[in-house]
């Protein structure tokens, strides 16, 4: 098949007609443009830590982590880079092909970017891609990444920028677009999506992908969150989204955006297994893999590397060398043996 041309024109109009579209019609669209751009049975496979947690100034009324909000959340230094590259070959080991980072700033201070900057260093020396997610970025600071090795950084408009004020007001949408441009300037790969179920109509959420697609690059991936309600936020009690109108925000992403990977992130706890293969099938390729998204909680591990045995899904390898790769086949192999080990008899733990 020939690859879904990329566009950058969007109309709020035909981005809703897409919304509007009858559920099936919309997910065989948007599954015929995946397989143009994707092998439609692998997933790109992430993992996410928290290297600060807690106090940030910011006052997203989604977030645990903001200082504004009491949610019993314990505030946390920036991690140790010891602790970091542990967890980051942990991860490699599970599967992971991309580790990501996240602080909770409202932008990295000059006394920590040393260290974020040999975090980056030490996790790319391990053959994974890197990610991480700071807060705001100058453009030197984005430089700074980008000749560290960063290969992402994560900056999400959240919504639109219509509904923007009713989450956010210590940033505005045009500082985070300043940021997106600050990040694509100095070279690096943009991760970028919204957060659904706060609280936003269907225009918001046309309007965040239409900002998103016209963008002059898209953003390499695409994380569509479902909102993960925490008791303290101002959001706590906000109404659930449908889940027939989160699938449809997946299926439309993978049209206007048919290149980018679209990671089906944050509220995967809340979804049962055919919500989730419905989301693959609306053309999700990514997720993350582990058991705590910054704060919140996240599918064991376990269990989704058995629905993706169930659904034929592989994780996504990265072009690796020959050794990694050797690597990485005895990393699977050693995984499998101890999944099926209690399969097997052990003549040798006979007594004589």
């Amino acid at each position: 098949m020939t690859a879904t041309a990329l566009r950058h024109d969007w109309t709020l109009q035909e981005a809703r007609s897409l919304f509007e579209l009858p559920f099936n019609d919309l997910l065989f669209r948007a599954q015929s443009v995946h397989r143009q751009n994707f092998d439609p049975n692998e997933v790109q496979v992430s993992t996410l830590l928290s290297i600060k947690t807690g106090a940030c100034p910011e006052d997203c009324k989604y977030c645990p982590q903001s200082g504004h909000y009491n949610t019993g959340l314990e505030k946390e230094k920036l991690l140790e880079l010891e602790k970091v590259v542990a967890e980051a070959r942990a991860a490699r080991e599970k599967g992971a092909s991309r580790f990501c980072m996240g602080a909770a700033w409202r932008s990295p201070t000059a006394k920590d970017m040393p260290y974020v900057l040999d975090m980056v260093r030490e996790v790319k020396s391990l053959g994974l891609e890197t990610c991480m997610t700071l807060g705001m970025l100058k453009p030197e600071q984005a430089a700074e990444l980008a000749e560290a090795g960063l290969d992402y950084y994560n900056h999400n408009l959240d919504t639109s920028e219509k509904y923007y004020s009713h989450i956010i007001t210590t940033r505005t949408y045009q500082d985070r677009l300043d940021t997106l441009e600050n990040v694509r300037n100095a070279g690096m790969k943009v991760c970028c999506g919204g957060i659904m179920g706060m609280g936003e109509d269907e225009d918001d959420r046309v309007g965040m992908l239409v900002q998103l697609a016209n963008l002059p690059q898209h953003p390499e991936s695409v994380p569509v969150n479902m909102l993960v309600k925490v008791k303290g936020t101002p959001m706590e009690n906000v109404e659930d989204l449908d889940p027939f109108e989160f699938i449809r925000v997946l299926a439309v992403a993978r049209i206007m955006m048919p290149a980018s990977h679209v990671r089906l992130s944050a509220g995967r706890e809340t979804m049962n297994e055919q919500m989730q293969a419905l989301c693959f099938l609306a053309g999700a390729n990514s997720i993350f893999y582990g058991e705590k998204l910054l704060t919140t909680s996240n599918p064991e591990a376990d269990a989704d590397m058995a629905l993706f045995r169930r659904l034929g899904i592989r994780p996504e390898k990265r072009e690796q060398c020959a050794s990694e790769e050797q690597d990485e086949e005895a990393i699977v192999d050693a995984l499998e043996y101890e999944a099926n080990r209690h399969l097997f008899y052990d003549a040798s733990l006979e007594s004589a």
